[in-house]
């Protein structure tokens, strides 16, 4: 399954890396596919949507979409 979120926040190599490995850290097989100029977050893997955005959001990012 493939999601997508808008994710504020991020600026820099230290911030992809944060968000890769919160994602990691619930779906240790996803993809994940970060674009720091737009802001958006692909994540290809079996976790629910929301427990990903948790993730993220618990890294200390603003996550929509």
């Amino acid at each position: 399954m493939q999601e997508q979120f808008q994710v504020q926040g991020m600026t820099c190599n230290h911030c992809v890396r944060a968000v890769t490995d919160a994602v990691r850290r619930v779906d240790a097989g996803a993809k994940v596919d970060i674009d720091l100029a737009s802001g958006t977050v692909r994540v290809e893997g079996d976790a629910p949507r929301e427990h990903l955005a948790q993730a993220i959001r618990d890294e200390g990012y603003s996550v929509s979409a």
